[in-house]
């Protein structure tokens, strides 16, 4: 089993590198591209020192399924995951990888999810509604803004002084704990069947 991940980003992609830290060692799984919405020279230099190929895309093409499905038919990809990628993924491309594009969210869906709730616009969502709690969720992908089939969520209490910043932070540690391990439980799951 060789199971090669693209993951698309759109904005600094800090989860892009805990993933290829994570998957350095393993010899099942093992992240071969970036896709990038944006120029990203830091993470471009990161990827290129460790063998994994950074690539931008313009905005126009992020919609364009013959595009991105020859991207990753060229680097022999199984699974997409999404670190913060912010397009909606075009209904053929879903249909190509069925069950193999993996995305996280920075709340506990179903609250705070759909179209244009993506980083501080959820976070302060979250405190506008005075929530208890929040954290991350992580689940498949499916033709509607962040309505997959959940395959985990992780939370943690928020305290009376939570700010988008603080939130920010609890969050951003939240999935760069968990979400390298989800991604790989899921794939060894769905190849043992």
């Amino acid at each position: 089993m060789d199971e090669k991940i693209a993951v698309f980003i759109s904005g600094k992609g800090s989860n892009a590198r805990k993933l290829q830290e994570f998957f350095a060692s393993d010899e099942f799984i093992r992240v071969v591209l970036v896709l990038s919405e944006k120029e990203n020279p830091v993470l471009e230099s990161w990827c290129r020192e460790r063998s994994v190929s950074f690539l931008v895309i313009d905005a126009g093409k992020a919609s364009n399924h013959e595009y991105l499905h020859t991207i990753c038919l060229k680097n022999d990809i199984q699974w997409i995951i999404l670190a913060g990628y912010l397009k909606k993924i075009p209904d053929k491309l879903l249909h190509a990888f069925p069950n193999r594009i993996i995305n996280i969210h920075p709340s506990l869906l179903p609250k705070f999810g759909g179209k244009g709730m993506y980083g501080d616009f959820v976070h302060q969502a979250v405190l506008d509604a005075h929530e208890k709690e929040s954290g991350i969720t992580i689940h498949l992908v499916n033709e509607e803004y962040d309505k997959g089939e959940i395959l985990a969520q992780y939370n943690f209490k928020l305290d009376f002084s939570e700010t988008i910043e603080s939130l920010r932070t609890k969050i951003q540690l939240t999935e760069h704990l968990h979400f390298p391990t989800v991604v790989r439980d899921f794939i060894l799951k769905k190849n043992q069947k």
